[in-house]
Parts: structure tokens; C-alpha cells; sequence
């Protein structure tokens, strides 16, 4: 099951992943790779071909080109050892408490815009990313502590709504490293987000830790104002309904002094 898992995911994405490899790059490099291979394999060809071997034989790899073989291949492994490692053991689904709002590409215009005076933060996620299934439970964790009616926080799948990643320019390609992102938004104008995105598309280097994001967000500041903003909002909420009964509990016993004080100088 742990290795059908990311098979369906690879599947499911196949037309994406489609369209970073059908790129210049790509296709001269896998173009040169197997031309290599060929020109060394193909009888006639590679008969022409210099080689260093003891037997002379031009048709098979000499000991130079065996050793950069197995460089180039430790590279690759050790770049992509952590998703090797993901491929058959993923962290499983958190399934906690959260205080998390989800947007679908209908939703998430109208609730970035509906008050100005509340922050979100917002994780563009995907499903079939390790990396956002292994933060799931740090956002989480945030959540819980730092919601309020001022500050709120939501999760948008942008591996399902690819218009939502076009529109807030987070790239779902896992050569740019941009999943998951967490972007502030005031008054639903984006602030500030993480990780930053260099010219060439690719994100900067950065720990999605809880100390990180409260520190590099000010997480403290920002629920402290809107604590204070949410007090000053109930108190002035009473005082435009408070004025009502209190001008109309003290016009009677003015009413039945006025009325008193005459008596009271005819009696004298």
C-alpha cells in the first residue's frame, strides 16, 4: 500500500507533470542521455569509438566512464534521498483539532476580501506532497493557539484548484520546492509570504518550524492586536443599543419630582 499510494498520486498529476517535463531543458538532457547510451551500445557505431579497456572491446564502458557513472548516480540519490524515503514510508495524515478554514477557487476571493480588518494566513497545499503532509500538523498546531476573530487562518489544495495557483503565483512543480506556502493577507491584499520565490521560480531555502513562521510572521503582535481589536468591537457594540433605557428610566422621576415639589408648597 505504501508504494501504491504515491503510484496513484504520480497518475493522478501525470498531465502537470507533463507539461515541466515537455520543457527545452528537460528534453536535451534526456535526448543526450540516451545518445550516449546508444552511440556506446549500437554495434557498427561504437566500433569506431576510442576506448582505455584491457580487451580493447570499443562496445562497453571503460573504467572512466563507469566511474562517472556511479558519481553522477550518488548525486542524484543523495539530492533525492528524502524523497526516496517518502516514496515508501509517507507520514501519515494528521486527522487533530484544527481551527482551519478550507477554500475552494469559488470561495477564496470572497473570503480574503469580506472584512478588512481581519489577517489570514493562508497554506497553498497539496495533497501528494510529503512536505505539506509533515507540516499539516505544525499549521495545525498554530491554529489552535493564534485564532481569533481578527486573525484566522486557511488551507486552500492547490493540486485540485490549479486556477488558485495561477492566480497567487505558487507553482505545484516539485523542482520549485514551493509547496507548502504560507502567505499573510490584509483586506485581501497580500502582506508578506513564505517561502520566498527567486526570479527563477525556484523558493529559498527555509524551515517551516513553529518558531520560524512565529517569528518571521509575528504571530505574538498580530494576535495581540487582534485581541485588543476584538474588545474594542463588543464594547462598542452595547453602547449604540445602551443609550435607550437609560433616557428612559430617568424621565419618570424627574417627572414625579417636578409634580412633588407644588404639592409639597401647597401643603406648606
Amino acid at each position: 500500500m505504501a508504494l501504491l499510494t504515491p503510484l496513484f498520486a504520480f497518475l493522478y498529476h501525470l498531465p502537470q507533470v507533463y507539461k515541466w517535463l515537455l520543457k527545452p531543458y528537460y528534453i536535451a538532457s534526456l535526448f543526450m542521455s540516451i545518445a550516449f547510451l546508444a552511440i556506446r551500445k549500437t554495434p557498427g557505431i561504437c566500433d569506431h569509438l576510442s576506448t582505455q579497456r584491457e580487451d580493447g572491446n570499443p562496445c562497453d564502458f571503460d573504467w572512466r566512464e563507469v566511474e562517472i557513472l556511479m558519481f553522477l548516480s550518488a548525486i542524484v540519490m543523495m539530492k533525492n534521498r528524502r524523497a526516496m524515503f517518502l516514496m515508501t514510508c509517507k507520514p501519515p495524515l494528521y486527522m487533530g483539532p484544527e481551527y482551519i478554514k478550507y477554500f475552494s477557487d469559488k470561495t477564496i476571493d470572497d473570503e480574503l476580501e469580506k472584512d478588512g480588518r481581519v489577517t489570514w494566513i493562508v497554506e497553498f497545499f497539496a495533497n501528494w506532497s510529503p512536505e505539506c503532509q509533515s507540516f499539516a500538523s505544525v499549521y495545525a498546531d498554530l491554529s489552535l493557539k493564534y485564532n481569533c476573530a481578527g486573525l484566522k487562518f486557511g488551507k486552500v489544495d492547490i493540486g485540485r484548484y490549479g486556477e488558485v495557483s495561477k492566480r497567487y503565483k505558487v507553482s505545484t512543480s516539485p523542482l520549485s520546492k514551493q509547496l507548502p506556502s504560507l502567505v499573510i493577507f490584509q483586506g485581501g491584499k497580500e502582506i508578506m509570504r513564505r517561502p520566498q520565490v527567486d526570479k527563477k521560480g525556484r523558493a529559498v531555502s527555509w524551515s517551516f518550524t513553529e518558531e520560524n513562521i512565529i517569528r518571521e510572521f509575528n504571530l505574538n503582535e498580530l494576535y495581540q492586536k487582534s485581541k485588543k481589536l476584538n474588545k474594542k468591537g463588543e464594547k462598542a457594540n452595547p453602547s449604540t443599543f445602551a443609550p435607550v433605557p437609560e433616557e428612559e428610566e430617568p424621565e419618570q422621576p424627574t417627572t414625579d419630582a417636578q409634580n412633588e415639589e407644588p404639592e409639597s408648597k401647597k401643603d406648606k
